[in-house]
């Protein structure tokens, strides 16, 4: 657990920053600090994980029970990565606090500091996102109330809590659909000299649920059941190395039924892959009571690495699969491994570093999907935009952050906010009001609400190419009232698709519509565009009020959207979002 960790939500990692206004305080929030006793630790004298998420997920627990005002469970937590480690005699730091409560769920927020004592410093361990299942009462189903944002930070949790929650709903599909598909063009095992066998890292453990592993609803307390796990695949790991190994990341546990005392827990850990300096340990859960069938409680895949004295990681050996299971969960490792870093470099990446364009194919869809919709809800959270123009009701705004220049457009238009995000999501029919747009091409119908285009506008002035875009359009509806309708934007690359003598490549950074609902009749539409330097010439004029062309176009774009008010949508949902978002874009990138 030390700094080399992949960070997956480093975007909205904005997560808890301490909130300025003092007098207020999230009524769902619950903080647990625990000084770290020799009891806690390993060996080496460091907090052991597995005691680490056992108060993790009691204190995620307090903070749903909180804002349920009834028993929780925990039913998954996402994918964790351990920044560094902790000591004896440090004090850890828990918060945690409900983002958003669907129906019968709800996401809560964890963050883990450490402390020392002696010299007042302190440091970020790791962050994640646990969902809460509040239980049944005897009423029936619970019905939760909503979780009412009231900072800014709070606003940006509740809305990209929608996000992640889409992500978890098809997280296993997606991961079955990519494995299935990278393990056919992984080909055999390759077969190394001195090569441990896999076997020899086998490790099973049974447990007894005894009343003090159960929490107050009398069920096997979730973070028991993940500290078990961790405690057999650490072993499992360090059978390979013949070492104390240190855990970086535990993918994401997903717990598919519960276990009650008088269980007896199996675990099961074994090395499915080792690299250079990392190894993967898959570790499952099963239960059973007398002659019952086991029942199939939880699994999660964890990467190891080996420190050396200066804490670097240390070469592993290599891992002999056995045949066949073996074989697979060989294959499949070097397949997660590659979701992993390409989750790694999208996610993680800074906004203000090159290239802006990630490279696509359908390992990353997920993560760059997620990606996109999440910084166009950043964007939309803001609260410090500064008002530059309007003229008739259309309002420029502008925010100059980190040497990056943002800005967005609004306007109101009465038509009803689906048809609105139909017409807005059909790029075929921009060039009706946009005078930019001048070509579309959908590439790749990805899925329902994810397309890649290329997009193509003319030049600026006489003597320069016009450019082109290869763009990833991703568009939402409405998770529930508290939602917009969004249309999101951001450039990739295809191998496909190089670029050409005839058009400069361009790029869009973060764009997108955000669509609103006021009544039935009547929308409120913005625009947002986070400004790569190649776009700065092309809207300085506007900003400097010598231009009209913002006005002009979204002008345009409120009667093409009051004159087909009515019409029905032309498209499958499927292909209708992105061609909107596009040209003012791409006509911004410019």
């Amino acid at each position: 657990m030390t700094s080399e960790v992949e960070d997956v939500y480093t975007m909205p990692d904005l997560l808890f920053i301490q909130e300025s206004e003092e007098a207020y305080r999230n009524p769902t929030e619950v903080k647990m600090s625990q000084i770290v006793l020799p009891c806690h630790a390993n060996h080496c004298g460091e907090l052991s994980v597995g005691q680490l998420l056992k108060w993790m997920d009691s204190t995620a627990c307090l903070s749903a029970e909180r804002h349920a005002g009834c028993s929780c469970i925990t039913a998954s937590v996402d994918d964790i990565h351990f920044e560094h480690t902790i000591g004896v005699g440090n004090v850890v730091n828990i918060i945690a606090k409900v983002n958003r409560a669907f129906t019968s769920s709800m996401e809560v927020g964890i963050i883990v500091t450490c402390e020392d004592l002696y010299t007042d410093r302190q440091w970020k361990v790791c962050h994640a996102f646990a969902t809460f299942v509040a239980r049944r009462t005897e009423a029936g189903k619970v019905q939760l109330k909503q979780a009412v944002p009231r900072t800014q930070m709070e606003q940006m949790e509740y809305s990209l809590a929608a996000e992640r929650r889409r992500m978890r709903l098809i997280h296993a599909e997606i991961i079955t659909d990519l494995l299935s598909s990278s393990t056919a063009q992984l080909g055999e095992c390759q077969e190394y000299q001195e090569a441990v066998p896999a076997e020899r890292t086998r490790v099973e453990s049974v447990e007894l649920v005894l009343p003090p592993h159960a929490n107050h609803q009398v069920s096997t307390f979730g973070g028991q059941i993940m500290a078990w796990m961790e405690n057999v695949a650490t072993i499992a790991a360090s059978r390979l190395c013949n070492a104390h190994p240190t855990l970086r990341t535990i993918d994401m546990f997903h717990f598919r039924g519960p276990s009650h005392i008088g269980d007896r827990l199996v675990l099961k850990a074994i090395v499915n892959n080792a690299f250079k300096h990392s190894m993967e340990v898959g570790v499952c859960a099963e239960a059973y009571q007398g002659g019952e069938p086991l029942r199939h409680i939880n699994s999660a895949f964890m990467t190891f690495e080996v420190l050396d004295s200066d804490r670097k990681p240390r070469t592993l050996p290599r891992i002999r699969p056995e045949p066949v299971d073996g074989k697979r969960r060989y294959q499949e490792a070097i397949a997660r491994k590659k979701i992993r870093l390409d989750r790694k470099y999208i996610i993680s990446c800074k906004q203000t570093e090159v290239p802006l364009s990630v490279p696509w194919d359908s390992s990353n869809q997920m993560y760059l999907s997620y990606n996109n919709v999440s910084a166009l809800k950043l964007m939309d959270t803001r609260n410090n935009w500064v008002l530059t123009s309007e003229k008739n009701k259309v309002r420029l705004y502008t925010l100059e952050e980190n040497h990056m220049l943002c800005f967005k457009v609004e306007m109101h238009v009465s038509v009803a906010a689906e048809q609105t995000f139909h017409l807005l999501s059909d790029l075929r029919r921009r060039k009706e009001w946009d005078r930019h747009y001048e070509e579309c091409e959908v590439i790749i119908q990805v899925d329902e609400e994810d397309t890649l285009y290329r997009v193509a506008t003319p030049p600026v002035s006489k003597g320069r190419k016009g450019q082109d875009f290869i763009l990833l359009a991703s568009r939402r509806k409405p998770c529930d009232a508290r939602d917009p309708y969004l249309i999101a934007l951001r450039s990739v690359t295809l191998p496909t698709h190089p670029p050409t003598e005839d058009y400069t490549r361009g790029e869009v950074l973060c764009a997108g519509f955000t669509i609103w609902e006021e009544s039935s009749s009547v929308t409120k539409i913005t625009y947002y565009n986070q400004a790569t330097p190649g776009v700065l010439p092309y809207i300085s004029t506007d900003i400097a009020g010598l231009s009209s062309s913002f006005y002009s176009a979204f002008s345009a774009c409120s009667h093409f959207l009051e004159a087909n008010k009515d019409s029905p949508a032309a498209l499958p949902p499927s292909a209708l979002r992105h061609n909107s978002d596009t040209t003012v874009s791409l006509q911004e990138e410019q």
